[in-house]
C-alpha cells in the first residue's frame, strides 16, 4: 500500500491510498468516487506521462507521500430544460432511475463479480432496504465493529444503487467485505482470487442478522430470520428425524437455515426433486443404545417459511485429484413459480389450508371474469380492469401471518400459501467455484427482468430465464431466490 495526496483543481486530497496489488484503474474508481470525474475522464500525470488503466505500479515510480496532478471534468447534474418535451437523459439521476426501470450495475473491482451479483439480487428485497435505513449510525456496545462497518456499507451502496444509473464503484463495501471476511482477500500472484458467491450470500446475511437484531436497533429483533429464515423441525413432530436404523432408537432437533439445498445426482432433472433429497440424508454417528457408532436416517420438514425463499443448487464438490471444487453441469430445470407445500410439516400444512383455498378462489375468479370480459358485450367495457381482477397478490409480502406496516393500522393480516414466486437468480458460468463468472438476473418492480452482468444491466424477457438451467458451459442457476405469495385474512 502506498498512500500519496491528489491535487485537482483546487483541492488537494491528502492520504490517498494506492493498492499496488491492483491495476490503476482500481486507484482511479477511488478518484471517481472523491471528485466525481469518471475514470475515462481522468488524466493524472505520473513519470513517462499519463497514468493507464492497465499499468504496472512497479515501473512507475510511485513514491510514498508523492502528489500526484490529476485533470479531468466531474459529472454535471443533468439539469431539467424548461421547455418541452423533456428527455429521459435531461432529468436528474433519481428520476432517470424510475424511468429506465432499473438501478444501476457494479463496477467489477478484480474478480468481484461474485460480490456485485450477491449485492444485486439481495439489494432486490425491499424490506432489507427499508430495515438498513432505519439501522443506526452509532454502532451499539454488543456489535463488532467490522459487522457494523460492513451493515453500514451494505446501507450506502443499497442507497447509491437506488439513486444512480450509472454503474457504482462498490469500493468502501468490498474492502470492509475483505476486513471482515479475510477469505475474500485472498491473492493469487498478486490478483484477488474469485470467490463462491454462495459464500458470499451466507457470510453477508449473517453479519445482517447479527447487526439487525441487536437491542439497540428498535425493528423487527429478527429481522433477517423473518426475511430468509427457514426452520426446520418443530416440537410436533420429530423433524428432522433422527432413526437409528440398528436400533429403533428416535431423536428429534430444530435448526434454522437460511437457504433449503437442492441435491443433484443422475436421478434429479427438477428442482423439486432435488430439493426432496435434500430434505433426506444419512449419516454416521454415536448411538447411546448401542455404545458405539451406527447408521442414522435424517429426514427434514419445514416447520416455518419466510418472506423470501432461497435455493442452492449444490453443484460444486471437492474434487481431490485437481485439489479444487468442480462443477456438476448437470441440467436442472426450476420454475417461475415454487409450491413448497409438499415439503412442510402437518402442522404448518394445515396452517396453510386456508389461505391457499382463498388464494385458489380468487385465481378462480379472476380466470371466470377474464373469460367472461372477452365475450362480454361493449357496454361492459367500462368495468375497470382493477374492479374485475382485484388486488393482485402475486408477490407477497410475507410467509408468516404478518400485519401490514406499510400501509398502516389493518384489521386483516398476510398469510402465507407456501407459494413463491421467482424474483432474481444467481448464476454461474464455468467449471469451478473459484473461476469463471458469476451474473445477477433480477425482476424489477414493473414485472421486467434484468441481467446484472457486474457494470452492464441487460433485459431480458421471463421465458428467458428458466433456460439458466445448466447442462452445458453457459449460465447456469446456482442460487435462485422467490418471493413468498400471501392473501390477506
Amino acid at each position: 500500500m502506498l498512500t500519496v495526496s491528489v491535487k485537482w483543481q483546487k483541492e488537494l486530497f491528502p492520504k490517498v491510498e494506492i493498492d499496488t496489488s491492483q491495476p490503476p484503474y482500481v486507484f482511479k474508481c477511488q478518484l471517481h468516487d472523491l471528485t466525481g470525474v469518471p475514470p475515462e475522464r481522468q488524466k493524472i500525470m505520473v513519470k513517462g506521462g499519463l497514468l493507464k488503466d492497465d499499468a504496472n505500479w512497479a515501473t512507475l515510480g510511485v513514491k510514498e507521500g508523492q502528489k500526484l496532478m490529476m485533470m479531468g471534468t466531474a459529472d454535471e447534474i443533468v439539469k431539467t430544460p424548461e421547455k418541452v418535451p423533456v428527455f429521459m437523459e435531461d432529468l436528474p439521476e433519481e428520476e432517470q432511475v424510475v424511468a429506465v426501470g432499473h438501478t444501476a450495475g457494479l463496477f467489477n473491482l478484480g474478480n468481484t463479480c461474485y460480490m456485485n451479483s450477491t449485492v444485486q439480487c439481495l439489494h432486490s428485497v425491499p424490506e432489507l432496504k427499508s430495515a438498513l435505513v432505519s439501522y443506526p449510525s452509532q454502532k451499539s456496545s454488543d456489535l463488532d465493529h467490522t459487522s457494523h462497518m460492513l451493515t453500514s456499507a451494505t446501507r450506502e451502496l443499497f442507497n447509491e444503487l437506488d439513486k444512480s444509473v450509472k454503474p457504482v464503484a462498490p469500493m468502501q463495501f468490498w474492502m470492509v467485505l475483505r476486513k471482515k471476511y479475510p477469505q475474500f482477500g485472498q491473492l493469487h500472484n498478486g490478483v484477488y482470487m474469485q470467490q463462491d458467491a454462495e459464500e458470499c450470500w451466507t457470510q453477508l446475511l449473517y453479519t445482517l442478522s447479527q447487526s439487525l437484531r441487536s437491542p439497540s436497533f428498535s425493528e423487527n429483533p429478527d429481522t433477517i430470520m423473518a426475511l430468509f429464515g427457514i426452520q426446520l423441525g418443530s416440537r410436533w413432530m420429530s423433524s428432522p428425524l433422527v432413526h437409528c436404523q440398528e436400533s429403533g432408537e428416535e431423536s428429534s432437533e430444530t435448526e434454522s437455515v437460511y437457504s433449503l439445498k437442492c441435491h443433484i445426482s443422475h436421478e434429479v432433472n427438477h428442482l423439486h426433486e432435488g430439493l426432496k433429497h435434500g430434505l433426506k440424508s444419512e449419516l454416521e454417528k454415536a448411538s447411546p443404545c448401542l455404545g458405539r457408532s451406527a447408521l442414522y436416517l435424517k429426514e427434514s420438514r419445514i416447520n416455518a417459511l419466510p418472506r423470501y425463499l432461497t435455493v442452492q443448487f449444490v453443484r460444486f464438490f471437492w474434487k481431490r485429484e485437481s485439489n479444487q471444487k468442480a462443477k456438476i453441469l448437470r441440467k436442472v430445470d426450476y420454475p417461475l413459480q415454487l409450491d413448497v407445500y409438499d415439503f412442510c410439516s402437518d402442522d404448518l400444512r394445515k396452517q396453510l389450508e386456508a389461505p391457499r383455498k382463498i388464494l385458489r378462489d380468487e385465481e378462480g375468479k379472476k380466470a371466470g371474469l377474464k373469460a367472461k370480459e372477452k365475450t362480454s358485450v361493449s357496454k361492459d367495457n367500462d368495468v375497470k380492469m382493477t374492479d374485475v381482477e382485484g388486488p393482485s397478490n402475486e408477490s407477497g409480502e410475507s410467509s408468516k401471518p404478518t400485519s401490514s406496516k406499510e400501509g398502516g393500522p389493518t384489521d386483516k393480516e398476510s398469510h402465507l400459501t407456501g407459494i413463491y414466486d421467482l424474483v432474481a437468480v444467481l448464476t454461474h458460468k464455468g467449471r469451478s467455484a473459484d473461476s469463471g463468472h458469476y451474473v445477477a438476473w433480477v425482476k424489477q418492480e414493473s414485472g421486467k427482468w434484468i441481467e446484472f452482468d457486474d457494470d452492464n444491466p441487460i433485459p431480458q424477457r421471463e421465458e428467458d430465464i428458466t433456460k439458466l438451467s445448466g447442462g452445458g458451459d453457459w449460465h447456469m442457476a446456482y442460487i435462485c431466490m422467490y418471493k413468498a405469495r400471501t392473501v390477506p385474512m
